[in-house]
């Protein structure tokens, strides 16, 4: 999956780009900044692949925005004036869209990417896949196999492997979007379980060694389907 956020002074052209977004099913949208000051702030804290950036905004344009970093995400600039294509180019962005941006154009630009997603579920030599997530701004590697379940916290999610913790500022649908389904299975508002390391399990509630995990209401019935289809 790739993670990407819109910037746009514009709330017509927000509003927009997120709708496309949710049409696609490789790309995640984590955020809408009105400005790149916003944005900024939020890239300082939070893994983002893809900036969809509009050029011509208040305080600062987003040409300048993107010299002002360092380690800039993939970009596709948004906007309304043809004159900064050449410009634009200089930096080596994936497109450059111009208003108003239809979902086909908006398509064309995002397809490639579905070929190259870097920082998501990467498969090894052999085979065994992994995730980056980040937490303290590191970047750290896990190893699906090796997560045994996942804890919401609010805004936060505590990531449990066989052999660590990991906190990450991140809400737990959007983790889940992110793992193969037919490994992993959220059986609670607050919790995702890898089925794989299920001990053991009531109507209420899973066993992961000896930790007890609560099976939400909603959830129960899917659980179980899933379960007996694994087992």
């Amino acid at each position: 999956m790739i993670n990407c956020i819109v910037i746009d002074d514009e709330p017509l052209a927000r509003s927009l780009l997120e709708g496309y977004i949710k049409e696609v099913s490789f790309l995640v949208h984590k955020g809408s900044f009105k400005n790149a000051i916003l944005a900024n702030d939020f890239l300082l804290e939070n893994q983002v692949d893809l900036l969809f950036l509009d050029i011509q905004m208040p305080m600062l344009t987003g040409i300048d925005f993107l010299k002002s970093l360092k380690d800039p995400p993939k970009v596709i600039f948004t906007t309304a004036y043809r004159n900064y294509a050449v410009e634009s180019y200089e930096f080596r962005v994936l497109d450059y869209l111009l208003k108003p941006i239809t979902f086909s154009r908006f398509f064309k630009a995002v397809s490639p990417l579905q070929q190259s997603i870097s920082n998501d579920i990467i498969k090894t030599s052999t085979s065994k896949a992994f995730i980056f997530v980040q937490s303290n701004k590191k970047h750290i590697k896990l190893f699906l196999d090796d997560i045994t379940y996942a804890e919401s916290m609010k805004d936060y999610l505590k990531i449990h492997t066989t052999s660590q913790s990991v906190l990450i500022k991140e809400r737990i649908s959007a983790f889940a979007e992110q793992l193969p389904n037919a490994q992993f299975i959220r059986i609670h508002r607050s919790y995702i379980v890898n089925l794989d390391h299920v001990t053991a399990y009531t109507q209420q509630d899973v066993e992961i060694g000896n930790i007890e995990i609560p099976i939400g209401g909603n959830y129960k019935s899917l659980f179980l389907q899933k379960w007996e289809r694994k087992s």
